[in-house]
């Protein structure tokens, strides 16, 4: 026994001594072709394969490579289509410039790719949809709370009749269970997680990564419904000038000014402002309400970035916004009001700092690197409905360092590293004040295995510690399998927990009479409340196809959401009350959704979707469909551009099925809604004219057939009523909205 046990030890520590003595080596290189004035072309997407060994990789846009093999590889073979492959020996060089030469003489040949605006990556482990800054044109997009009416994955509606404030929902959720993010720092969340999305103007957006269902453990443990990272224009690379003016028949007038400054290759700033104005007020329904707020908004930004060395990256910036609306009855002066006068008012004002730091550390090796992030923010706003009053401020700070490197090769990837974050909160609504700090430092770490050009896999698993909650562990896992027809399956899975800010993400109910009741029993807790809680898991599956010799895609997402702990928002129980309450195992939401994408005409795009959602929560009732939800949706979106690019035309058609509307029974039967809402469509529409590569102009309509939900505001002949409620939107408010812009860009 004892010789069998000996001969076993000396087996593994061979074994063990063999597995140390494996070593890797890096090659990088360029692939190139030689024009006929002698320029180096660079070659993107050729293949670049060890040979003997499944390794192997492709060039990207300036025809570079990297890659890692074993000690004992000899040789790579480097191939393009329409050139002569080549082979190399790899002998003790890790630098390899490649020529290949075409291998057969052709007439001139003239391709044209005409890049989508709004792409889905079939390499990605996590199906992440891109949305540039031309699918953000298709539209006004003045702020971020417009930049999703021609992406189906989002719904956009309206908080209150009053405000005029636009939320978003994904996953049949609302917007805060979307970890919003700009440029992989945390944003929209607390007290702006549903005002948050009007500060950020588009004219300063270069893209957007959306992801449903739960995304990387980097970004941190407060996604549920998915992820929306905003790419803002980066100083290096921005145009020198941007000019965006815009004004509707609103009133509503608009300017964003851009400008960016380059020193040096090492050195470079841009400055972004942004001013609104609407003082012309509107009661198209007779009401004697604003159909929408006057006010003005202004904001500013100023980055700048520095690379010292090759190997390091450095940049900064701040952000200021400040904000003053007012909206209620058409004579209401708050100049001159007194709370509690004959006339019902809103005002809202808002000042915000921000400010952000990124560091950047290349190693020699070109898999590893490291990173921190750094940001801090004030938000300091107060708030008038009526008789309500709430003022609050939140005072936040964020860090993230994160390294990632390779474990044996290439296939093997890792990133890890720690985090924190703290939030303190200081709210009065009324009678109530509520007053908290949250301190969450946590590490996580994420191992994606890339085997093959066909399969991949990511997990990832963070633990944080709350000073309220305690201890929590997050974990995530995503799969991409591609098979030989360029389709791709992908699945998710993965917890997600956060903190309710309440009476923010419900803003809109502050326009009603409701008195709020906060019925956590949870302590100490943020109002008395647990954490909201939720396991995600997701299927994709994505296939491109061509008919008539033109490009598609079909693709199918199924999601399902379980709540082991959600945070309720019951309007039904009375319709004089808003309340909030903990419920466990008692809350879902169930999504799919069908989405074809086709090039009806070479300049020609045809999208079409179709989404149903079944959400569904356990009041102190029963369960119920989560209310204002639409449970079946359809969009059609149509884009061309001309030839020459000199004219851009889209039109969207959004149909909206009906929704579930609170309990309004126990009101007399003037103030009584119908249990359900009709099923509504919205179309909207743009021309773009462009001249040159300076300017732009665009002409567009919203709501082009004028669709109005009738009777918005509920009571609304008497404001200081028990009933009276604004808060009930389902529908378009203002109705049709012609507007026109101009855009001047110097390169």
């Amino acid at each position: 026994m004892q010789k069998y046990l000996k001969l076993n030890i000396i087996l593994l520590l061979v074994l063990f001594s063999s597995a140390l003595q494996a070593q890797t080596i890096a090659i990088e290189g360029k692939v190139y072709e030689n024009s006929a004035e002698g320029d180096k072309i660079p070659l993107v997407g050729a293949n670049i394969q060890v040979l003997g060994e499944d390794v192997g990789t492709a060039s990207d846009i300036n025809g570079e490579f990297s890659l890692i093999c074993s000690t004992t590889a000899t040789h790579v073979v480097v191939s393009y289509t329409g050139y002569s492959p080549d082979t190399l020996g790899i002998e003790d060089q890790q630098q390899l410039n490649v020529e290949l030469v075409p291998n057969v003489a052709l007439d001139e040949v003239r391709v044209v790719y005409r890049k989508k605006s709004n792409e889905i990556s079939y390499l990605n482990p996590i199906k992440i949809e891109e949305i540039s800054e031309d699918e953000l044109r298709k539209a006004a997009c003045c702020n971020l709370s417009e930049s999703f009416d021609t992406s189906p994955s989002v719904d956009v509606s309206f908080t209150d009749a009053i405000t005029g404030t636009r939320q978003i929902q994904m996953l049949g959720l609302a917007g805060p269970y979307a970890q919003i993010t700009s440029e992989n720092m945390p944003s929209v969340r607390g007290l702006s997680a549903i005002q948050g999305l009007v500060f950020v103007p588009g004219a300063w957006v270069e893209g957007m990564q959306l992801n449903k269902g739960t995304g990387s453990v980097l970004n941190g443990y407060e996604s549920i419904s998915g992820q929306i990272n905003i790419e803002l224009k980066k100083p290096e690379n921005t145009d020198r000038i941007h000019a965006n003016f815009y004004g509707n028949e609103g009133g509503r007038l608009e300017g964003n000014l851009n400008l960016s400054h380059k020193f040096s290759e090492e050195s470079s700033t841009a400055l972004f402002l942004h001013a609104k104005q609407n003082v012309i007020k509107h009661d198209r329904n007779g009401d004697g309400f604003l159909d929408q707020p006057i006010g003005t908004h202004f904001m500013g930004m100023n980055r700048w970035k520095f690379i010292p060395n090759e190997r390091l990256r450095f940049q900064f910036g701040v952000k200021a916004t400040v904000i003053d609306n007012q909206g209620g009855q058409l004579d209401f002066d708050p100049e001159n009001n007194e709370i509690g006068n004959t006339l019902w008012g809103m005002t809202n004002t808002v000042e915000r700092f921000e400010a952000w730091a990124k560091v950047g550390l290349l190693s020699a090796l070109p898999w590893q690197s490291m990173g921190l992030q750094l940001s801090a923010s004030h938000h300091d706003e107060e708030n008038l409905f009526g008789r309500n009053l709430y003022n609050a401020n939140q005072t936040s700070l964020y860090a993230n360092y994160i390294f990632q490197t390779i474990l044996w090769n290439t296939q093997h990837g890792i990133k890890m590293g720690a985090s924190f974050q703290y939030d303190d909160f200081d709210e009065e609504l009324t009678d109530y004040h509520f007053l908290r700090e949250e301190i969450v430092p946590g590490v996580y770490g994420e191992y994606t295995f890339t085997p093959s050009e066909t399969f991949s896999l990511v997990a990832g698993l963070r633990f944080d510690h709350h000073n309220q909650y305690g201890g929590f562990v997050t974990p995530r896992f995503h799969l991409r399998k591609a098979f030989s027809d360029e389709s791709v399956f992908r699945a998710s899975f993965g917890r997600g927990q956060r903190t309710a800010s309440v009476i923010a993400e419900n803003f809109g109910v502050l326009a009603s009479s409701r008195n709020w009741l906060f019925l956590g029993v949870e302590g100490d807790n943020p109002y008395g409340l647990a954490p909201e809680i939720a396991w995600n898991v997701g299927l994709n599956y994505t296939k491109p196809f061509r008919l008539d010799y033109k490009d598609g895609s079909f693709s199918v997402d199924v999601y399902r959401t379980d709540f082991t702990n959600r945070v309720v928002v019951d309007l039904d129980n009375n319709a004089q009350e808003i309340s909030f309450y903990n419920v466990e195992n008692a809350s879902f939401s169930n999504t799919v959704q069908l989405q074809v994408d086709y090039n009806l005409l070479r300049q020609l795009g045809l999208r079409m979707a179709y989404r149903w959602v079944d959400s569904q929560v356990k009041y102190t009732n029963g369960w119920e469909e989560v209310p204002l939800n639409a449970k079946h949706r359809a969009f059609v979106n149509l884009a061309y551009t001309s030839d020459n690019e000199k004219w851009r035309i889209d039109a969207t058609y959004n149909w909206q099925g009906s929704k579930r509307l609170p309990n309004t029974s126990a009101n007399p039967a003037t103030y009584q809604l119908s249990s359900k809402s009709p099923s509504f469509s919205v179309v909207n529409t743009q021309v773009t004219r462009v001249w040159g590569s300076a300017f732009e102009l665009y002409l567009g309509m919203e709501n082009v057939f004028d669709y109005r939900q009738q009777d918005a505001i509920l009571s609304h002949e008497e404001p200081f009523g028990s009933y009276f409620d604004a808060s009930m939107i389902w529908g378009p408010v203002f109705g049709r909205n012609t507007y026109l812009g101009l855009r001047y860009t110097l390169l």
